[in-house]
This record gives C-alpha cells, sequence and structure tokens, in this order.
C-alpha cells in the first residue's frame, strides 16, 4: 500500500502543471505578506498578526487538502452533482434562516469561533453541478429553447444570493455561465437577445437594488459625489495606488493602509495596498502571475480529457478572471466596488480554501490528461 501510494503521488508530481502551481504559491505569499503589512499597525497587542497567522493556517492546511484532492479522479464528481447542488440550495436557505449579520449583510454561518461564508464555497459548487447539468444535455444545445433549463439551473441559488444580498457573488455566478456557454458555442444573435432583453429590464432591476447598491454605481460613475460616504472607500484606494508610483514605498511603509485611511485594507482592497507598497513594479508582477493562472487554466481547458473536464477549468478560469478584473478594477476606479475579494491574497478563509481547493481540481484535470496521454 505505501509503495502504491508512493508511485502515485510520485507520478502526479510529474505531471503536474509547475507554472500554474508556482504562481499561485507565490501569490499566496504575496498576500500574506500584504494582510500583515496591512494589519499589524491597526491591531494593539499579542493580536496584530492573528490575521497572518489564521491565513497562513489555512493555506496549510488547504495545500494537504488540495494534494488529497489531487489522488481522486475528477469525474467522480459528475455522479455528485445532483447532490452538491441540493446541499447549496439549503446552505444557502440556511444562511437566510439562521445566518451572521455583519455590515448590513447576512452572509455568514457560526461554526464554533469559525465564520464562514457559504456563497464562496457555493461558486464551487456551481461550477462543478453546472458543468454536470451541460455536459449531460450538450447533444441538446441546438437553439435558444434548449439553454432555458440552463439558464434556469443559475437563476435559483443567483436569487438567493442575491437575497443576503450579495451582489458580487450573484455576478460570479452569471460570469461562471457566461464561460460555459461561450465554450459550449453558445450563438451571437442569443447573445443579442439576451443583451436586449438585459437593457429592457435594467429600470426594473434598478428599483430592486438596495439602495447601498445604487450608491455605488453613482459614486463609480462620480466618486466625490459622497467623498464621506459610499466614494471613500474608492477615493482613499486611488489615492494609495497612485502614490506608489513606479517602486513604491516599501512592505510595511504605505502611509494610507497603515494610518488606516483605508478601509477593509486587507480584504477587498489588498490590491490598493500592493500598489502603494510595490508600486507599479509590484502590481505589475502580480497581474503577471495571474496572467500565468488564466493561461494555464485554458491550457488545461483545452487540453483535457473530456468534456467534463473542460467544462470543469472554464467555468474556474471565468471565475478567477472575475474576480480579478472586477476587484482590480473597483481598486483603481474603473469599475464599481461589488465586494469582491482578490484571488489568493485578499483575507478570508472561505474565499481561499474554495480558491485553492479550484486550482488542485485543475491540476487533478491536467494530470489525468497526461496519464491518459502518456499511459
Amino acid at each position: 500500500m505505501r509503495l502504491h501510494f508512493q508511485f502515485s503521488l510520485k507520478k502526479y508530481f510529474r505531471n503536474i502543471d509547475k507554472p500554474l502551481l508556482i504562481s499561485v504559491l507565490l501569490l499566496i505569499t504575496i498576500g500574506i505578506l500584504l494582510i500583515g503589512s496591512a494589519t499589524h499597525a491597526n491591531i494593539p497587542g499579542p493580536k496584530r498578526y492573528s490575521f497572518v497567522l489564521r491565513q497562513l493556517s489555512f493555506a496549510a492546511i488547504n495545500l494537504v487538502l488540495g494534494a488529497f484532492l489531487m489522488r481522486f479522479d475528477y469525474r467522480v464528481l459528475k455522479s455528485l452533482a445532483r447532490p452538491l447542488y441540493i446541499f447549496n440550495i439549503l446552505m444557502l436557505l440556511a444562511v437566510m434562516l439562521v445566518g451572521k449579520s455583519a455590515l448590513g449583510a447576512q452572509r455568514w454561518l457560526q461554526l464554533g469561533p469559525i465564520s464562514i461564508q457559504p456563497s464562496e464555497f457555493a461558486k464551487a459548487i456551481m461550477i462543478i453541478s453546472l458543468s454536470s447539468f451541460v455536459d449531460d444535455r450538450l447533444p441538446l444545445l441546438t437553439d435558444f429553447r434548449s439553454w432555458l433549463p440552463v439558464f434556469g439551473y443559475v437563476l435559483i441559488p443567483f436569487l438567493f444570493v442575491m437575497k443576503q444580498p450579495d451582489l458580487g457573488t450573484s455576478l460570479v455566478f452569471l460570469a461562471i455561465l457566461l464561460g460555459l456557454i461561450i465554450c459550449c458555442g453558445f450563438r451571437i444573435r442569443y447573445f443579442l437577445i439576451m443583451g436586449g432583453l438585459g437593457l429592457a429590464s435594467a429600470p426594473l432591476v434598478w428599483r430592486f437594488l438596495h439602495e447601498y447598491q445604487r450608491n455605488r454605481i453613482r459614486v463609480f460613475l462620480n466618486p466625490g459625489l459622497e467623498p464621506y460616504g459610499s466614494g471613500y472607500h474608492v477615493i482613499q484606494s486611488m489615492i494609495a495606488i497612485g502614490s506608489g508610483l513606479f517602486t513604491g514605498k516599501g512592505l510595511f511603509a504605505g502611509t494610507q493602509s497603515q494610518l488606516n485611511f483605508l478601509p477593509e485594507n486587507h480584504t477587498d482592497f489588498i490590491f490598493a495596498v500592493a500598489g502603494e507598497e510595490f508600486g507599479f513594479i509590484g502590481t505589475t508582477i502580480i497581474l503577471l502571475l495571474y496572467g500565468i493562472v488564466i493561461y494555464r487554466g485554458l491550457s488545461i481547458a483545452i487540453h483535457a480529457a473530456d468534456d467534463f473536464g473542460t467544462l470543469l477549468s472554464v467555468g474556474i478560469v471565468s471565475m478567477f478572471l472575475f474576480h480579478i478584473l472586477v476587484n482590480v478594477g473597483m481598486t483603481s476606479g474603473i469599475m464599481p466596488v461589488t465586494g469582491v475579494p482578490l484571488p489568493f491574497m485578499s483575507y478570508g478563509v472561505s474565499s481561499l480554501t474554495t480558491n485553492m481547493l479550484m486550482v488542485a481540481l485543475l491540476l487533478n484535470i491536467n494530470a489525468h490528461h497526461q496519464t491518459l496521454r502518456f499511459h
């Protein structure tokens, strides 16, 4: 048994996508350094590095979980898709009934000393369950009407997350759906139909948005509208990034972050801390690392052993790409603030776990392709 385990482990490490793994580990390391920089000056006493220690601990735990995930055939997930989807609905329903509220939203479940955000895990479950659902229906997806069950499949969890309210995560569901339908050859005229329906329903959507969500859109168009209210985050974030100039002020030396001018500096706005302390050079390196992650994910999708593996990979890449574009965009003032964390870098146990396990799944898909290829 021990010799078989060693052989399998050696085989998988030989076939592992090293650029993807190294890039993710570097992003996690940079994120931990920035979390320490963003929080150490604002938390007195022995708990000064509590965020760093927790993020580091769960990164280590997730590395172990990811190694075990590499041991399984990802195609097993296809048989678990329906139970996972039902579990997802029940988990989101539990948030509505007994969830913990913070910052005006009910998004967390308290499990002993740990608060988890089920909507983060819902993203991973959506990728798995939707990929299986689409895979089963691929021969039937011939016209717009045949896509309606797929849209309905996403609609239920989408509405549950919107109810929390969590606009950012609900939009991630749509990004995952968009990636999969593009992958499956969704026709351009169907996009035009959906775009027209979206524009026609915009006034209705605006009516159902919460007031703080409307303010975020107004502030996006004019950050100076509420410089000490809804626009404060964006203004301080742009000041932080701009003040970093070319080389940055240095780790632990960012004034906007250290003096607590920049809110949520260790979570949603950690890219602003990177801009201030690492400057243009540092943020460019970070974006290049994300570029490697996206490129390798797409490569794995193209070379996957089956359609299910391709759909899984596309769903994961779509989730990462949406998070990166929206987070970097909102911290730079070119997109509305939606509360979307930066993958691998923003503080958050639920987000880090979801992202690392999804990377492990990508590595699993790639390893099985390599195994079949050289069998």
